[in-house]
């Protein structure tokens, strides 16, 4: 891939430290990538990216954030056509359903979903974030 850009939302600093972990792991393979908390994110933007990281824990009943991440990623659907696609979150209750649901999303937009979603209950041990680093770089090598 040329370009990546990883876009997410943390409440309690999870989310955070994977979106930080799977950079680490797209530096680690040479390719060049931009962190965006998702309101720092300009849609208008989107296709100066041939890959796209999302990130979004799961909220509620398992759901995605609703006051700024849904309304960027909603804003960005119509967008993700032929895009490479990843996704990963943080959760702490629940079954991993908002991914799957999410998942199914990203497809039902033509966007060419990376692997599962990477999901991690609650905060990241070392194991984990070497997990995110090694699912970072794994995108940034594909296609």
């Amino acid at each position: 891939m040329n370009k990546i850009a990883i876009i997410y939302w943390s409440g309690s600093g999870n989310t955070e430290a994977m979106a930080n972990a799977i950079k680490t792991g797209v530096d680690g393979a040479g390719v060049p990538c931009d962190l965006y908390f998702v309101s720092d994110f300009d849609v208008a933007s989107i296709n100066d990216y041939d890959g796209l990281i999302l990130g979004c824990p799961a909220m509620g009943a398992e759901v995605l954030e609703e006051c700024e991440f849904q309304p960027v990623f909603d804003e960005m659907i119509n967008s993700l056509n032929g895009k490479s696609v990843a996704l990963f979150g943080s959760y702490g209750w629940g079954s991993g359903e908002w991914m799957t649901t999410w998942e199914e999303q990203v497809k039902e937009a033509g966007a060419d979903l990376f692997e599962n979603g990477l999901i991690i209950n609650e905060t990241p041990d070392e194991d984990g974030l070497n997990t995110c680093e090694d699912f970072g770089k794994r995108f940034a090598v594909s296609k």
